[in-house]
């Protein structure tokens, strides 16, 4: 088999180190746009670009946005007493597309992995520590995934958080157990905010 020029193999390499891509994916996405028409390919490139240079985690949520702080945060229409604690920027995009959460949102960066060695200080809990401190919040809901880095993450929240006075809750378990958000359609997700139950530390 001849072998493919290295511009095409380097592509092909950059390509498969996205979420989701496996070497099949990478070799035909490659070989698609390495003979599409130029402007076209131009333009991906420049939404790719532009994607990555106009876009940052909000200053105060830490979801995807254009304007600090977000739109999330400064809609007066969301319930400012609830706030669902969620691992990505990815799954405040889940969560609030299944429309049965109107309150505001706090992206952890992560979940604790001792084997991977991420602990509380490489998350943002102390910012979320900070943002109960306002006492307006009355009910922090911790929507993580049900794994086991997940669930550690929980109760290691839970018993931090219950020092403010507020109410800590988890999603029901309509999720798939050690899976995240992402992989959740709209009505599991609404099934699991409104299953919601207390936690205590």
């Amino acid at each position: 088999m001849t072998s493919l020029p290295e511009p095409v193999a380097q592509l092909m390499a950059a390509l498969g180190r996205l979420p989701g891509i496996g070497p099949r994916s990478a070799e035909r996405l490659a070989l698609h746009l390495v003979q599409s028409d130029a402007p076209q390919v131009k333009h991906l490139a420049q939404c790719l670009l532009e994607a990555r240079e106009r876009t940052a985690p909000c200053h105060t949520c830490g979801a995807l946005t254009e304007s600090q702080p977000c739109e999330l945060c400064t809609d007066t229409r969301r319930d400012a007493t609830l706030l669902c604690v969620v691992e990505t920027a990815l799954d405040v995009i889940s969560v609030n597309k299944s429309g049965a959460f109107h309150g505001r949102f706090h992206v952890l960066g992560g979940k604790l992995s001792p084997i991977n060695g991420v602990g509380p200080e490489d998350l943002r809990i102390g910012e979320l520590e900070k943002r109960l401190q306002a006492r307006t919040v009355l009910e922090v809901i911790l929507a993580l995934a049900t794994d086991v880095e997940g669930d550690a993450t929980c109760i290691y929240l839970a018993r931090r958080l219950s020092a403010a006075g507020v109410k800590v809750s988890r999603i029901a378990h309509g999720l798939p157990a050690g899976s995240g958000l992402e992989f959740a359609d709209e009505l599991t997700l609404t099934h699991a905010l409104e299953g919601r139950r207390e936690m205590r530390g």
